[in-house]
């Protein structure tokens, strides 16, 4: 017999996998297809929460990211109740510095940017934010540089990806979700030459055929592969402009007690992440045009490493645990793909997030499992259609 689902998730990402867990939790029976591709985004990105904060000057995804960092609270509580493993989100603050005087500039706009917020969406909060001279900023982070300018934000946090897949799937199975690690070859879709029973031609999904031949019968399927979903634009027979790009990130063992580090963001698109273990993340490089190629290169990493004696001399000493490779979901304009695909019933995306996904990606999840219930998306403040694939 063929299996039968409600909804069938491709991609098991941090997106996919909030999808999939989210369906489960309200009780539809979902299976989650996932072929664990090397060099997938979630299991390459630092993980910071801190939309408050950013230099993005892009008002759909500042609204968005807000209301996406801001569900973590309740979504990190479900799961301390759902399943009894780590999920490793934890509340840290942020430290932006300008290191020369080439970032004060930037630095000053980004001052501007922040108080557009307070005004918009009341964060920071009073009292969450305030600047700090150089020798401040490196009490709070030993190896820092001597620093032209530096803000803190209290209210910032980081995740690690893995993990909180990981505890996002742990959880869907103790509501029923079902996983199967394997690729999507196709999609099963019905109608567009007027034999559906109204005469009308019109089209939706049946299920999904996995690369085995083996069908999956579904009611729904959401399409969640990263930097991979675009490959069933043409059976949906419209474009999902999604392309990899490539980052490349480090992780330092660093001989130091590292518990309460901030997260160290400077002005050129790195940062630097600590975690409790003796172990910074940084990164990334953010290379356009690299196809699905997911390796280090030498000058890759050589970006990476400048930039750490840069911002943090003192790290000079640090040794490598490892070295990551994510292939980001770019889209054109930066901003996810949710919802429905056009005039294909049943079919939906959660793709597109770029280097964000582990910021937009649980929330997103979240956003496009209501869609695929007939919901209406709870307190969300963006207009849907601006994320929506015929937007393109």
């Amino acid at each position: 017999m063929t299996d039968r689902y409600e909804a069938v998730v491709v991609g098991g990402g941090i997106a996919g996998s909030s999808v999939a867990y989210h369906l489960a939790r309200e009780g539809v029976e979902t299976l989650l297809a996932d072929r664990r591709d090397e060099g997938r985004a979630t299991d390459a990105g630092a993980g910071i929460l801190s939309p408050a904060t950013t230099s993005r000057d892009n008002e759909p995804w500042v609204e968005f990211a807000v209301e996406a960092v801001g569900y973590y609270d309740e979504l990190v509580a479900a799961l301390e109740r759902e399943q009894d493993g780590p999920h490793g989100y934890a509340e840290r603050g942020v430290l932006s510095v300008a290191v020369n005087d080439d970032e004060v500039e930037a630095f000053e706009r980004t001052m501007e940017l922040i108080d557009g917020r307070r005004e918009r969406f009341g964060i920071p909060e009073p009292g969450s934010l305030r600047e700090l001279d150089a020798d401040e900023a490196r009490a709070r982070f030993p190896p820092l540089a001597d620093v032209e300018r530096a803000l803190y934000y209290e209210d910032a946090a980081r995740v690690d990806g893995r993990t909180f897949e990981s505890a996002l799937r742990r959880a869907g199975e103790s509501h029923g979700l079902t996983e199967r690690e394997a690729s999507v070859s196709e999609l099963v879709l019905t109608g567009g030459d007027g034999d559906d029973d109204d005469g009308a031609g019109s089209r939706g999904v049946d299920g999904v055929v996995l690369d085995s031949g083996e069908r999956i019968d579904a009611e729904n399927v959401v399409l969640a592969g990263g930097a991979w979903s675009e490959s069933f634009g043409s059976q949906l027979g419209v474009e999902i402009p999604v392309e990899p790009q490539r980052g490349q990130i480090v992780h330092l063992d660093v001989d130091a007690d590292t518990d309460g580090w901030p997260i160290v963001s400077p002005f050129r698109g790195h940062y630097m992440v600590s975690w409790d273990d003796g172990r910074v993340a940084a990164g990334a490089t953010r290379e356009a045009g690299s196809g699905f190629v997911p390796r280090t290169t030498v000058e890759g990493l050589r970006e990476v490493f400048d930039e750490v004696l840069r911002v943090a001399p003192g790290l000079a000493d640090a040794s490598l645990r490892a070295s990551r490779v994510g292939l980001r979901p770019l889209t054109p304009d930066g901003l996810p793909v949710l919802g429905a695909v056009p005039d294909v019933a049943g079919a939906y995306l959660c793709t597109g997030h770029g280097p964000t996904g582990l910021q937009l990606g649980p929330y997103s999840g979240k956003v496009v499992a209501d869609i695929v219930r007939g919901e209406t998306p709870e307190s969300f403040g963006a207009d849907l259609g601006r994320f929506a694939v015929d937007r393109f």
